[in-house]
């Protein structure tokens, strides 16, 4: 979450809502079928009290995309367990990733402010600064004749 209490009776994405028969006909599937795919962990929907299912959103649309990667694609069973679980993965990892993105961020902006307080607490009275103009001449330097020569 982000810190910030969510209302309990908000309903999202992820809210177990839907029975098994309102998620079969919102998925086009059969009850079986879904009974099927929990058993196999396919779709895994959140159990009541008295252990019914109960679907979510992001559940339905995850049952018509099994069903579209096994009709349309013909990916077996084993084949769909595993592309989802790469899917929550690659998820997992794109959010650590963001999550350490913005840690360096605030490590960089952290040092930067340190540098520059560092910088702000030199003393300027112990070396007199006077700025160096660049040039390009040539200075050739020929020792003086030595005394008696």
């Amino acid at each position: 979450m982000d810190g910030r209490r969510r209302n309990p009776y908000e309903l999202t994405d992820e809210t177990p809502v839907y029975v098994i028969s309102v998620a079969a006909q919102l998925s086009g599937l059969h009850p079986q079928t879904l009974r099927q795919y929990d058993r196999l962990g396919l779709v895994s929907p959140d159990r009541t009290a008295g252990r019914g299912r109960r679907y979510s959103a992001r559940d339905i649309e995850l049952l018509r995309q099994v069903q579209q990667l096994s009709q349309d694609e013909g990916i077996n069973l084993a084949g769909i367990k595993r592309i989802i679980e790469l899917e929550n993965q690659v998820a997992a990892l794109q959010s650590r990733v963001a999550e350490l993105s913005a840690a360096v961020e605030g490590a960089a902006a952290a040092m930067r402010q340190r540098e520059a307080q560092v910088h702000a607490s030199y003393r300027r009275d112990l070396v007199p600064y006077t700025d160096v103009q660049q040039t390009s001449a040539l200075v050739v330097w020929r020792p003086a004749p030595k005394r008696g020569e």
